[in-house]
């Protein structure tokens, strides 16, 4: 019998295969378990996020809705917040549909309401444009309208921004894990154009056929980095950008016409070239390498050429419903004149041009006022004139010009518009102002500071740009009242 106290730990021995000698085989490391919590979802963030307390700190948990009880994984525990993994829904929330679209949701995280019914998506939404002016003393009963929805709410997007990567011999496009530089592939995604997804699956097969080099993050070389789709929902047609880590006219060229061969309905193939290590997609070199120089997209009622490099709306059939509406509220004869601050390529301005005696559109990206001049051509609207150069001080030299100034309309960026901008317009103070937000917190603080200059707050429209996720537009009508404003 063996006396277990004289037990010794013995090594691992394996045989090589060329021979008799022994080696010691490395005992293989068992993966950590990290903890889990059972948590009880109280809210939702701004970002659509489940929020439950967990010992005086806030958990976060992705794809849970409040009245719902979870197990969720800890993934990182910070100073006053908790970040975790759903792991198990243990009690459903009403609001929880049956019929989820993404495979992927847990993974790519891009759509944090993908679970949720769509008609609490809506409310949702409208309460946060109500919190946000509630927050600035804003909100009045029945103010806020509900939330114009989104139709389709599926299969909605006609651009996407996408990122190359690799894994093992495999080839990723999709979206970086948050926090991270690991690629998800989205696979199907079910809120795109379907002829993105067609586009994404064939550039794909390519690639690894191709044995094209994807860009590494880590080590700062390889050729892919992004991949840009642009869709004419109207057409059904498509432009496609590679950008590229350094200029290629080999191996792109020819991704490139296989693409046009294999899915016809790309009409346009360009390549951008972005060398620098930081997040920026775009560089400053783009090249067409096959087709067309742009888009053309019908938009309500203009059309619109879209570049490779232009911003624009990824719901082309919401922003032709925002359009309609700013010009509804605008009411604009042609004795009128209006200034369209931050116009991009033109979509509102053109719009309220067909009414109007005079437009001046006003824009800091060079590239977006020779965009939108061409679309006012391609239009045939010979009462606009677009401008680039600071918001502030263009619009006070150009005001100074017009005659008879009813209506400014503003479309900033998510942060809001700049403090000297909201300085210029007070002091100008046109009758009207409408407003085109993409984020009510930015908003409520910007429409404080007119309603303090006078403007009093008519209506408020929640529109649904983005579907499944917690992003809202928020288009307001303000009237100038002086002293009786509030």
């Amino acid at each position: 019998m063996i006396d277990s106290n004289c037990l010794q730990e013995v090594p691992c021995l394996t045989k090589q295969t060329t021979g008799q000698k022994f080696v010691k085989k490395k005992p293989t490391k068992k993966p950590q378990l990290r903890p889990t919590l059972k948590l009880n979802i109280d809210t939702l963030d701004s970002e659509g996020i489940g929020q439950a307390r967990h010992e005086n700190k806030i958990a976060l948990v992705q794809g849970a809705f409040p009245g719902e009880t979870v197990i969720a994984e800890v993934e990182h525990e910070g100073r006053t917040h908790v970040y975790t993994k759903l792991r198990r829904v243990l009690r459903n929330a009403p609001q929880r549909t049956a019929n989820n679209p993404c495979k992927k949701e847990l993974e790519c995280l891009g759509c944090p309401l993908i679970g949720m019914k769509y008609q609490n998506q809506l409310d949702y939404k409208q309460q946060r444009v109500e919190k946000a002016l509630a927050d600035q003393s804003l909100l009045r009963e029945q103010l806020v309208l509900p939330t114009l929805a989104s139709e389709p709410a599926i299969a909605y997007r006609a651009s996407a921004k996408l990122v190359f990567g690799r894994k093992r011999e495999k080839v990723l496009i999709g979206l970086y894990k948050r926090g991270s530089h690991e690629v998800i592939d989205t696979g199907d995604c079910p809120v795109h154009h379907p002829l993105i997804n067609k586009i994404i699956k064939v550039v794909k097969e390519e690639v690894e056929h191709q044995s094209i080099s994807v860009y590494s993050s880590r080590h700062k070389n390889g050729l892919l980095r992004y991949l840009l789709v642009r869709v004419s929902p109207e057409n059904d047609k498509a432009m496609v950008t590679f950008v590229s880590n350094f200029r290629d006219l080999q191996q792109l060229p020819k991704l490139g016409k296989w693409l046009m061969r294999k899915v016809p309905e790309v009409i346009a193939v360009h390549q951008n070239v972005n060398s620098s290590t930081g997040n920026v997609i775009l560089g400053q070199e783009t090249i067409k390498l096959h087709g067309l120089p742009d888009l053309i997209d019908q938009v309500g009622d203009i059309k619109l050429r879209i570049g490779p490099e232009a911003f624009f709306q990824v719901n082309t059939l919401q922003a032709a419903r925002i359009y309609a509406l700013v010009r509804q509220w605008a009411k604009l004869t042609k004795r009128d004149s209006t200034i369209d601050v931050y116009c991009g390529i033109g979509g509102i301005g053109l719009h309220l041009a067909k009414d109007a005696g005079d437009l001046i559109g006003i824009e800091y990206v060079e590239q977006a006022v020779r965009n939108a001049a061409d679309n006012a051509k391609l239009n045939r609207l010979e009462n606009c004139r677009f401008v680039a150069g600071d918001a502030a001080e263009q619009l006070s030299r150009q005001a100074a010009q017009l005659k008879n100034l009813r209506l400014v309309t503003l479309n900033p960026p998510r942060k809001g518009c700049a403090e000297e901008l909201l300085q210029a317009l007070c002091a100008i103070a046109p009758p009207q102002i409408i407003y085109v937000s993409c984020d009510p917190a930015s908003l409520a603080r910007d429409l404080r500071i007119l309603v303090n200059a006078g403007y009093l707050i008519e209506q408020v429209q929640p529109v649904d740009m983005f579907p499944q996720t917690a992003h809202v537009e928020t288009v307001v009508e303000l009237k100038f009242k002086g002293e009786d404003a509030e």
